[in-house]
């Protein structure tokens, strides 16, 4: 790993390749990382950022997050605003797992009250959210329904009883992205996903008991604000998104897109991971449409895995849901791309903004922050490796910069095939349940890949996400149960 000479340090947090690096640059690349976390990223961030400076459209600047990692096409972590008049969509900027994202849960329950059920709350919960590849969930769906849920979202769930309005209030978009068609969706992938809602899947997917110790309530107004109130309280976060039904959309597409990129619409890009389509092209519109049901099915997968969870809890405790206090923090997404306003030289206007494994942050006062939430600005979370811990944050005005965009998760630093050599699964959940964390996974090899070695210091990427004015620190969260696909 090599840090390019011409990278111009702009700041302590922000630094610049400019458009001189690499033929074709239309926008400098910016990476926004401490100097050491800037050290620790592999050589494929800058050569990924600066390919992302090239595409039709791009505005500003090409960004990646202090998480940022080799990805396909963009960086994790990858960043970029197009003008939708002049500018392209790509998969490789949105990602196959689509709307790949984040909900966090609290509850009036303690960590000393939830000892002595911790075991048989992570068992029931094994059982009840279905992990792993080819997972199925318990929700049947014929493909027919199936492509309701997709244009619906997580409002068909609330409506179907798998949840409250109050849920969609604090779900990004509302658990609903308007413009879904479903007939833009292949049979392929409708077929892999119509049995996938309320799963969580396999890799870095994961549901959590976690505790926010007094110690690492950093803004208490804020944590008050987003229901963390009391010591050692117990949360709930769990990270899944669109599964194989996500995938085969970006599949199906890149390879579309693959066909008329060059040959119908001139358009040359330095990575054939990065195929794109004029946004406004009927390819590029087709798309949008697809991936707006992929962002809607993972919506409707998370609702479904919180009402499991809320079951769970409610037959463990005997307690309704309710008197647990189990309501939903927030939900956001990553592997998006959205039309939203943003300034863009001073000028108000319409971009589109392509976030591959970054998430949106929107400032105090926006409008798309719940009333509940806007004086405070729109919930972040932050997922970190299971050895270590996560974050909530909050969004603030001078995340602008990167178009109210910040860090999504701890970043690895590993290849899964080394971690798989370097660590042994059922060792390691051994060692963690000596640390005080009961796992429960469905692949000791899988477990082994998601080792915490194998991660960016989640604490680390925080401070630079914190110093570089992306989102603030309010929480810091403890795994003390898990459950791994």
């Amino acid at each position: 790993m090599s840090i390019p000479r011409e990278v111009r340090k702009v700041s302590d947090t922000v630094w610049e390749l400019p458009t001189s690096y690499k033929l074709g640059m239309r926008v400098p690349a910016r990476v926004y990382a401490t100097e050491r976390l800037l050290g620790e990223m592999d050589d494929g961030v800058f050569d990924q950022i600066t390919n992302v400076a090239t595409l039709p459209g791009i505005l500003r600047y090409a960004c990646c997050m202090p998480d940022g990692h080799w990805g396909y096409g963009f960086p994790i972590g990858g960043v970029a605003a197009m003008d939708p008049q002049t500018g392209v969509i790509s998969p490789g900027g949105i990602g196959f797992d689509v709307n790949c994202g984040m909900r966090l849960v609290r509850t009036d329950l303690t960590a000393e009250e939830v000892a002595p059920r911790l075991r048989n709350l992570v068992d029931r919960l094994f059982q009840s959210v279905p992990a792993g590849v080819g997972s199925t969930g318990f929700v049947s769906l014929s493909r027919r329904e199936f492509r309701g849920v997709v244009e619906d979202g997580a409002g068909w769930c609330v409506r179907n009883g798998y949840g409250w309005e109050a849920d969609l209030e604090r779900t990004e978009e509302r658990g609903c992205i308007a413009g879904a068609d479903a007939s833009k969706v292949s049979d392929k992938a409708l077929e892999r996903g119509h049995r996938q809602i309320g799963t969580l899947g396999s890799g870095n997917h994961y549901l959590e008991i976690q505790v926010a110790r007094p110690e690492h309530v950093f803004d208490p107004v804020a944590a008050r604000a987003f229901g963390i109130d009391r010591p050692h309280q117990v949360v709930v976060m769990f990270h899944c998104g669109s599964r194989g039904f996500g995938h085969q959309v970006a599949t199906d597409y890149l390879q579309s897109f693959l066909k008329v990129m060059e040959r119908k619409y001139n358009l040359k890009v330095p990575d054939r991971e990065l195929a794109c389509a004029p946004f406004h092209s009927a390819e590029g519109q087709e798309y949008f449409a697809a991936m707006k049901c992929a962002i809607n099915m993972s919506f409707a997968n998370r609702q479904v895995i919180l009402h499991r969870i809320r079951e769970v809890f409610s037959d463990v405790f005997h307690r309704d849901p309710v008197d647990l206090g189990l309501q939903q923090v927030y939900d956001v997404c990553h592997n998006t791309a959205k039309l939203e306003r943003h300034d863009v030289d001073g000028v108000p206007r319409e971009v589109l903004v392509h976030r591959k494994g970054a998430t949106r942050a929107f400032p105090p006062g926006h409008p798309e922050v719940p009333e509940a939430y806007r004086s405070i600005g729109q919930p972040v979370i932050i997922g970190g490796s299971m050895e270590t811990g996560s974050y909530l944050l909050a969004g603030v005005d001078t995340g602008r910069e990167t178009f109210c965009t910040t860090a999504h998760g701890s970043g690895r630093t590993m290849s899964r095939h080394q971690a798989k050599r370097q660590f042994q699964g059922k060792r390691l959940q051994q060692e963690m349940e000596e640390r005080g964390i009961y796992v429960r996974t469905v692949s000791f090899a899988g477990l082994a890949e998601e080792a915490g070695a194998a991660y960016k210091d989640i604490d680390q990427v925080v401070t630079a996400t914190d110093l570089a004015g992306l989102s603030r620190r309010v929480a810091r969260f403890v795994p003390i149960g898990s459950v791994k696909g």
